[in-house]
């Protein structure tokens, strides 16, 4: 292959890492934003979380169309394919990661009422661990780091364990109060948001083991939502 095609091929593959590192750092600052709106109740701030989403789903179009003629034109195998694929999909999960951020701000024009001491707290620490993982697969990718994006997968348990305790709290909340039913809702939403950021954070986390090793993770992918399961008691009375 001459080499001028070899470099425009390189540089084909160089810019679609530029636009996912600008894609992860929208991210970033979307996930910063849409926490401190909630927990502030800064409902500005939640405005312009929400109308910056936009810049994440045009790069992800773009990038997603930028990848398809690549292939087209350049035809790659081997890792040079895999390198490509997992652009597509890295990219999906951070439009995704964005719009959970959105949704998030969104709860903030819902609540009116100061939050309770112990929830702020919780929530706060969620989005602190949704933001670490976030940060640390993006490094992971950047770095092709398979070894990171294993420490990221599997550090995954403790948000899903923090969102288990953030929900049995709102409900206790509401179960003792039918008052607190509608910001207590809009709180495990949000909270849910975090979680789920969580596990696409470990889907990058299992694209960069692929993109390095050209195999999928063996262990069962850690979990540790249990919410669809538990059981909750008032503590009136206690």
């Amino acid at each position: 292959m001459p080499d001028h095609i070899v470099r425009a091929y390189d540089d084909e593959l160089a810019d679609l890492k530029t636009m996912l590192a600008q894609m992860g750092g929208l991210a970033e600052q979307q996930l910063d934003g849409a926490i401190d709106a909630l927990i502030r109740r800064d409902t500005a701030l939640a405005d312009r979380v929400i109308a910056a989403d936009v810049k994440i789903d045009a790069l992800e179009r773009q990038l997603e169309e930028k990848a398809i003629l690549t292939i087209a034109k350049r035809q790659p195998m081997a890792l040079d394919l895999r390198e490509i694929m997992v652009a597509i999909r890295v990219s999906s999960d951070l439009e995704r990661i964005g719009d959970l951020a959105k949704n998030t701000a969104k709860r903030t024009h819902a609540i009116s009422d100061a939050l309770p001491r112990k929830l702020i707290t919780g929530l706060t620490r969620m989005g602190r661990l949704a933001q670490e993982e976030l940060k640390n697969i993006l490094d992971a990718y950047a770095q092709a780091d398979a070894e990171k994006a294993l420490a990221v997968w599997r550090s995954d348990e403790e948000l899903d364990a923090l969102y288990n305790s953030i929900f049995r709290e709102l409900l206790t909340y509401m179960m003792e109060d039918p008052r607190n039913i509608g910001l207590c809702t809009h709180l495990l939403f949000g909270a849910k948001n975090m979680e789920r950021i969580g596990d696409h954070a470990t889907n990058i986390a299992e694209n960069v083991y692929y993109l390095v090793h050209g195999k999928t993770i063996a262990e069962e992918r850690p979990k540790k939502d249990q919410t669809s399961v538990m059981h909750i008691e008032s503590r009136k009375g206690a």
